[in-house]
């Protein structure tokens, strides 16, 4: 048995229940959230209709990332996912951070995200504690995951249909407003005017990219689902070719659309940049709209990440680098410690958001941010040493993408690019390092201190009861086939009687 399959089979366990539907539909739903109904506004702030340019880029990233874990995803399909490829293309280690900095990301950003639902609600209901809604709509998700992956997958579709209808109604109202003629205001003259296309120059529009990056983010849980599909291979490559073309549309023709209706001073005085143009367009009842919209994303971000953030404590506890206890398997093939752990820790990030939003909010998105952008990295890094092992082994590569070597390096590049701007931002964003550094160094030193040794004490063990099982099994073979060095005694001739 391989190293990879070991891993592979101490993963065992998991409900595979997932269609390709589900997964692609889970896929594209996981990156159309808040990041485009709200965190596009923060975006144009920096780039101005150069925004498109911004988006563009990261799509791109997003696209290798893609072909990057699509490859590996159908080579070994399990819930592990990139994190067990770091462990076992490049090291125990790596597979440890990978796992650790991706759930501290997820639970943080579920948090937060639990926090919003309950500002969201306020719009409506005033009068309610935003408390109610953050523990009724929790309880309610963690519910759903505590069922089998079936229910998860299925919720998850639903809410992610409404995301993309929303978008898709939204792409056709603004396209008749802009190639209809109805307002010689609308047009893709408003792309030089009020600032010019980029009023804040190159810079700006890079700027922009970390916030594009973000918006795409989540599309990589297409690779952790997989482990739990009826069929990865088929689900992987049906979700690989219908999410980045719709991502690129979604996104792209969105942005676009918007900066050619909204005059740029419109879209920065405003609130989301789809309320502005909604109300530039004459739509009742727009903030309602997407007030209802942002819930519905909002829901599905949190569905989504609980399920993720669940799959890498499970992962983490099946490869002996937290509690075994997490890693146990209900009768429903749901990871349910797992899950409860997972809640504990969004549950936590909750209460200190709640009593200190301010600076709880900048600790919480830096660590969460700098965690996601270290995992993208590092799946652009696995898979350079996927495809060496691979090359060097002779095995050959189930679905090979025209990206490698290229592609695959231009991604590491960029990422690791992205990541140090970070720090020369007049944002939030310029926390990332200055506290995801820290993080990394001391979840390092942990595993140096605690986890390698146990690791080291557990493989010694494993290894000398292989070899007594082997001992003894040469023994008993010994025992049981004739002495090579003693020869067959004749059978004594008896004389007749005469």
């Amino acid at each position: 048995m391989s190293s990879f399959d070991k891993i592979q089979a101490r993963e065992q366990g998991l409900s595979k229940a997932l269609t390709s539907r589900q997964i692609s539909m889970i896929a594209l739903g996981g990156a159309i959230g808040t990041g485009l109904f709200l965190g596009s506004k923060f975006a144009i702030s920096y780039a101005g209709p150069s925004v498109i340019i911004s988006y563009a880029i990261g799509a791109v990233v997003a696209l290798l990332l893609m072909a990057a874990l699509a490859e590996m995803t159908i080579q070994h399909p399990t819930s592990g996912s990139f994190g067990a490829y770091a462990e076992h293309y490049i090291g125990p280690m790596a597979g440890f951070l990978v796992r650790i900095s991706y759930w501290s990301c997820i639970v943080l950003a579920v948090g937060t995200e639990v926090t919003a639902i309950g500002t969201y609600m306020k719009f409506w209901l005033p009068d309610v504690p935003g408390l109610v809604w953050i523990i009724c709509f929790s309880a309610a998700l963690i519910g759903v995951n505590m069922f089998n992956v079936h229910a998860f997958g299925t919720l998850e579709f639903w809410l992610s249909s409404i995301k993309v209808f929303a978008i898709i109604a939204f792409i056709i109202m603004a396209a008749v407003a802009v190639f209809g003629n109805f307002s010689p205001d609308f047009g893709f003259h408003n792309y030089t005017a009020d600032g010019g296309f980029m009023p804040n120059g190159i810079w700006g529009t890079w700027i922009a990219v970390i916030v594009s990056i973000f918006s795409y983010l989540s599309i990589e849980m297409i690779a952790v689902a997989a482990g739990e599909a009826e069929d990865p291979e088929t689900a992987t490559k049906s979700a690989f070719r219908t999410v980045i073309l719709r991502l690129f549309l979604f996104y792209i023709c969105t942005l676009a659309l918007i900066v050619a209706i909204a005059p740029m001073h419109e879209i920065l005085e405003g609130g989301s940049p789809f309320v502005t143009v909604m109300s530039v367009l004459g739509i009742p009842f727009a903030d309602s709209i997407l007030n209802f919209v942002v819930i519905i994303a909002a829901l599905s971000a949190m569905n989504s990440q609980l399920y993720t953030s669940t799959r890498m404590a499970f992962s983490l506890a099946r490869g002996g680098d937290a509690p075994a206890f997490i890693g146990r398997v209900a009768k429903n093939g749901a990871p349910v410690n797992a899950l409860v752990l997972s809640a504990i820790g969004i549950a936590i990030a909750t209460i200190v958001y709640v009593i200190n939003p301010e600076q709880a909010f900048v600790v919480m998105m830096a660590i969460s941010m700098f965690g996601a952008m270290f995992t993208w990295m590092m799946i652009f890094v696995s898979h350079i040493f996927f495809r060496r092992s691979l090359a060097k082994q002779g095995i050959p590569v189930k679905y090979k993408l025209p990206f490698y070597p290229v592609g695959t390096y231009v991604g590491v590049f960029l990422m690791a690019a992205i990541l140090l701007t970070t720090a020369f931002t007049d944002s939030s964003f310029n926390m990332t390092l200055v506290f995801g550094s820290p993080f990394l160094a001391v979840v390092s030193v942990w595993y140096w201190l605690r986890v390698r040794p146990r690791k080291l004490a557990e493989s010694a063990a494993e290894r000398a009861a292989e070899s007594a099982a082997e001992s003894t099994a040469e023994a008993a073979a010994e025992r049981l086939s004739p002495s090579k060095t003693s020869t067959p005694r004749r059978r004594r001739k008896v004389a007749p009687e005469l």
